[in-house]
């Protein structure tokens, strides 16, 4: 580490290769999407036990381990970000308390941290679909924390907000406006529905990404793109946790 490097600087830099994975990882999901959508368990042979002919599968298998190794690497970034806000806040309280009590004092959710996302072990829980593919600059990219964001990280540390911004490839949505696991019935056709009767309107997702639980505001609306949303949503392997 370089003498005289701040935390601030430090974080930055993470920041900026959390924004650069994120990217790549989004770029070999668009892979997988122009594929048939198979996702990354979808199905490589037909019914008959052949080699699919209607996807490239070199080119899938190589997208899914991309994303597998990306993924892990995420993580691993995410925790070392967790671990330098903790770090920063820590020093912010100590030389300028009073700007952490006023923020604090705003804050509106006390078991949250950064971001409104909740960072406690959580509960197996099951996604009733995952996405795979976010287009940039779409409403699901812009996709914000329902309770703002947290009001500390968006005036005094303005640049963490983008931290917990937006939905990403590998999400696991637990809910989706009023779809939920209780009364989803695996039919993508359920979702379409809240996005057309909500258009333009503010829908709440729960959201699952690594060991977080976020709660989101998506808004449906009429971009440059295709879709109210910009993005692709699948349904969750059987096999796999979320």
């Amino acid at each position: 580490m370089a003498a005289g490097t701040t935390t601030k600087e430090r974080l930055e830099r993470l920041m900026s290769a959390k924004t650069q994975l994120e990217a790549q990882i989004n770029k070999n999901g668009q892979i997988l999407a122009a594929n048939d959508n198979v996702g990354m368990a979808g199905p490589l042979v037909d019914l008959e036990g052949f080699p699919r002919n209607d996807i490239d599968i070199y080119q899938v298998r190589q997208a899914r381990q991309t994303i597998i190794c990306l993924q892990n690497d995420h993580k691993e970034l995410m925790n070392q970000i967790q671990s330098l806000l903790n770090q920063y806040h820590s020093e912010i309280s100590s030389t300028d308390p009073e700007l952490v009590n006023r923020a604090s004092a705003l804050d509106l959710d006390g078991d949250r941290t950064v971001g409104g996302a909740n960072f406690t072990n959580l509960a197996p829980a099951r996604a009733i679909v995952v996405v795979n593919l976010v287009s940039p600059n779409s409403p699901a990219e812009a996709a914000v924390n329902m309770i703002g964001n947290s009001i500390f990280l968006r005036y005094f540390i303005p640049f963490f907000y983008p931290l917990f911004k937006g939905l990403r490839v590998g999400d696991g949505i637990l809910s989706f406006g009023s779809v939920n696991g209780n009364n989803f019935k695996g039919d993508l056709a359920q979702i379409g529905e809240v996005v057309r009767n909500m258009q333009n309107q503010n829908v709440q997702l729960k959201v699952k990404r690594d060991d977080q639980q976020l709660d989101l505001i998506l808004v449906p609306k009429a971009w440059s793109g295709r879709g109210l949303l910009g993005c692709n949503i699948v349904l969750p392997p059987e096999a796999m946790e979320y």
